[in-house]
């Protein structure tokens, strides 16, 4: 057989997977005369974005952000607020810890407890009765107390109308800011959990209390931990954000260099990839086994990966004919910021949304009225007052009983899922439209010459005119998908403390499961836009003829996909590894010949990893064309294969090297089962 003779595929393969392509002497690439399709899904997809840019308004006319912001006092005022009295008062103060049970109940103001903004929170142990004996001798103790109390409170209450008056807390200790709220300041000390010092204290009510009983102390001193390290890692970024700046545009240079090469020595860049990348992963011991698999993959796969050097020439030529597909990763990247974007705002509205809800609160816990939702401005005339003596209404959350507030748990749903739809709908359309460009290359017969003007522009405007149905279509199933996986990591956490051995069991294999039905959903999907963006038809078809074409050459795809997509990895960790080995020397000061590095760093790895996960994503975003060109290509040469045999009246558009070796290693199984 010759290099013009097709191999024949069997009859059940035919039948199976429909009936191949027939010549036809108009067809020229993507077809120019089309209509528009999955009409239905796009006017449920325009729907859904309208509903979604209502549902922003409405949140950000019922939201505050200040919510978020400020910490909110007994009386729903905002600490550190600027135009309030408050406006110099930035930390949360509350009157008695020893009522609040878990950090979660003082993050989320509900402690029982009356609360006031303070500028500064308490440095040291003291009692207000202590306080009043000091106050005989020095009057300057009553002004160091006193700003942890209410405007009204006077310094010679008894105790007993201190109690029902709550103008002050009976005892203040050490403190410290945290998330804009006094924590205590807890330390270690021998192994032992102390704050300032000491393990017990006075309460004020004549009592001894240990560090312990605060509850949830560990917790909290965790939190306290973290915010450290918060703070630390902030300053490190504040120190190198230039140099991690430098290193990503190194990165990025480095891309478009790879991407440059791989036109003129593809063969010879793929063996600088895998010698970089063995070395790389042999700079760190611990990886040696990987870096064994490594080696006998590629001797394993050493024939598939000339099959994958020939593609990605084919595919460096075409992106050389259609530069402009190397920028479009930039726009991808706009419209991805612009989604995340609204969405984080729209939920921060919609958590912030509501009205100060005020609740009964009773001191000593006595009252059958606690709890019970009340109005601050008249409760002191109410029966509740009378009926509960002590009661406090103080402010508990932000809510309300309209329609709006009662749905908000669905909003967020709502929220959550067509963000979702429209991140997966922009990566289809950078599909779609990049398919387009490259069928127009492959479909060219003189290239460059028969390549019209601006081919981007025209699939991009094709994508958009005609398929925007069809592409939501195929986003909307990746979406329901990644819901479902949400859904059941949300389930996974609400039920962690009660699942036994069986049911993590169940847990782990539906996650597998998810994971393999979205990424052959993602594959399928793919073929199914490249095959919209050359005939213009609906999603289902689209997908269809793609899966069936797919068939019918699946012995090509074996050889072709996954090696292609090896090679391209190589790359990405070779960018990324490259520019790490490089970030780790300079800021551990190791290259103090190139430039020195900053030398105050708190922990090294902080720009270090920001620097290689950032040069990865990039690298990603370059070579994210590549893959969808060698894609594009393989689809179209199985179409041309079937439309065309390679005679004067039927000649083939595909390379001869890239025909001959695809031919080539098809051929060599059917030889063998003969």
């Amino acid at each position: 057989m010759n290099d013009t003779e097709k191999p024949a595929d069997t009859p059940s393969e035919e039948e199976d997977f429909g009936d191949p392509r027939t010549y036809d002497p108009d067809f020229k690439g993507p077809v120019s005369n089309r209509s528009c399709t999955d009409v239905l899904c796009c006017m449920i997809f325009l729907l859904c974005i309208v509903g979604y840019i209502v549902l922003g308004l409405v949140a950000w006319v019922h939201g505050d952000p200040r919510r978020a912001a400020y910490p909110t006092d007994s009386q729903g005022h905002f600490c550190g607020q600027k135009g309030t009295p408050n406006e110099n008062k930035t930390i949360l103060f509350y009157f008695n810890l020893l009522r609040c049970t878990s950090p979660s109940v003082l993050l989320n103001l509900q402690c029982p407890t009356t609360q006031i903004c303070v500028s500064k929170c308490p440095e040291k142990f003291l009692t207000y009765v202590e306080m009043q004996l000091l106050y005989t001798k020095d009057k300057s103790h009553w002004e160091d107390y006193r700003q942890f109390c209410k405007t009204t409170a006077k310094p010679v209450k008894s105790l007993t109308q201190l109690l029902l008056d709550d103008d002050c807390p009976t005892a203040i200790f050490p403190s410290k800011p945290f998330l804009q709220r006094c924590f205590p300041d807890f330390s270690t000390r021998n192994g032992t959990l102390t704050i300032g010092s000491k393990m017990v204290f006075q309460d004020g009510n004549g009592g001894t209390r240990s560090v312990i009983e605060l509850g949830a102390a560990n917790g909290i001193n965790k939190l306290l931990d973290a915010k450290s390290l918060g703070l630390k890692v902030f300053e490190d970024y504040a120190t190198t954000w230039y140099w991690i700046l430098i290193g990503l545009t190194i990165a990025m240079v480095l891309s478009w260099i790879f991407l440059i090469l791989l036109r003129f020595i593809a063969g010879c860049l793929f063996w600088v990839f895998m010698i970089g990348v063995i070395g790389i992963i042999g700079y760190v011991i611990i990886l040696c086994i990987i870096e064994v698999i490594v080696i006998l993959m590629l001797i394993f796969l050493r024939n598939r990966i000339r099959v994958a050097i020939i593609l990605l020439k084919e595919g460096s030529k075409a992106i050389g004919y259609v530069p402009s597909t190397l920028v479009y990763p930039a726009l991808t990247f706009i419209l991805l910021s612009i989604c995340i974007c609204y969405w984080v705002v729209t939920a921060v509205f919609l958590a912030t949304s509501g009205v100060p809800v005020y609740k009964v609160i009773a001191p000593e816990g006595h009252c059958i009225h606690e709890n019970q939702t009340c109005d601050p401005e008249i409760f002191n005339t109410t029966e509740i007052a009378k009926a509960c003596p002590g009661a406090l209404c103080n402010f508990a959350f932000y809510g309300g009983k309209s329609l709006y507030h009662q749905y908000i748990p669905t909003f967020h749903v709502y929220n959550l899922f067509v963000f979702l739809w429209l991140i997966n709908f922009v990566v289809a359309l950078g599909q779609c439209a990049l398919a387009g460009a490259f069928a127009t290359y492959y479909w060219a017969m003189k290239k460059p010459d028969d390549i019209p003007r601006y081919p981007l522009f025209t699939a991009f405007g094709r994508a958009i005119r005609y398929h925007t149905g069809s592409l939501a279509f195929g986003s909307l199933i990746i979406a329901l998908i990644q819901m479902f996986k949400i859904v059941l990591e949300y389930l996974d956490h609400r039920l962690k403390r009660t699942q036994n051995t069986l049911s993590k069991f169940l847990q782990c294999c539906l996650r597998c499961c998810f994971w393999c039905l979205e990424n052959a959903i993602k594959f399928l999907n793919r073929n199914a836009y490249i095959m919209i963006a050359i005939y213009g038809r609906n999603f289902c078809r689209s997908a269809k003829d793609a899966f069936n074409l797919l068939m019918r050459n699946v012995l090509k795809v074996a050889v072709t996909d996954e090696v292609t997509y090896f090679v391209l990895f190589l790359g990405k960790i070779l960018v990324a590894g490259s520019i790490g080995v490089l970030a780790f020397l300079f800021f551990t000061q190791r290259l103090p010949v190139i430039a020195q590095g900053p030398a105050s760093l708190n922990y090294y790895w902080v720009p270090l990893l920001t620097v290689i996960l950032g040069s990865y994503l990039i690298a990603h975003g370059f070579f994210s064309v590549y893959a969808m060109c060698v894609e594009t290509i393989f689809i179209c040469f199985c179409e041309d294969l079937e439309r065309n045999d390679g005679s004067t009246e039927k000649p083939y558009f595909i390379t001869p090297n890239l025909h001959g070796i695809l031919i080539k290693k098809q051929l060599v199984p059917q030889k063998q089962k003969e």
